[in-house]
């Protein structure tokens, strides 16, 4: 009888940290582990409007968050030094679980994971493309250098238009 007491406060100390635990693996973030350093938009008209503001281009990721391929982009992704550094400070970011009423941001159909960017002047670069005919805006891990080129083609195209309209 004299262990009763000892017995219940150690149930107590036992469900309290479970609980814990359970809040602490349920908590979610705008970056949903695609780069924690990083700022990201809430919605996607907050995106554009950042985009417009700060002249930088919104890049968008569509993902799911229980999709394998998903999953392996953004382990890669989080893990890219140079797509993060330029994620944080050359772009405004979007990561999407949900699809947009705009449809210029699924030109060749609705899957995932699928990037894309928009110019400051709110036009989908749709000239800005992965490796695959078939799905044009996925990138696998195995394509992540690629996708950090884009990124640094994303800010020159930018700058080259800024460039001629400023001759204009």
């Amino acid at each position: 009888m004299q262990h009763w007491p000892l017995c219940i406060l150690l149930l107590c100390l036992v469900f309290c940290d479970v609980s814990t635990q359970r809040k602490k693996k349920t908590v979610q973030t705008l970056s949903r582990g695609w780069g924690d350093d990083i700022s990201w938009a809430q919605t996607y008209e907050e995106g554009l409007a950042k985009a417009a503001k700060s002249k930088k281009p919104l890049m968008i990721i569509h993902h799911l968050e229980d999709c394998p391929h998903s999953i392996a982009l953004k382990k890669a992704f989080s893990e890219h030094q140079s797509i993060q550094r330029m994620a944080k400070s050359e772009f405004i970011m979007l990561n999407l679980v949900h699809e947009t009423t705009d449809t210029h941001l699924a030109p060749d159909g609705f899957y995932v994971p699928r990037i894309m960017f928009v110019d400051p002047t709110l036009t989908v670069r749709a000239d800005i493309v992965g490796k695959y005919a078939n799905r044009m805006y996925t990138y696998e891990p195995d394509d992540i250098d690629f996708l950090a080129e884009n990124m640094i083609k994303a800010k020159i195209l930018l700058k080259e238009e800024h460039e001629e309209h400023d001759d204009l």
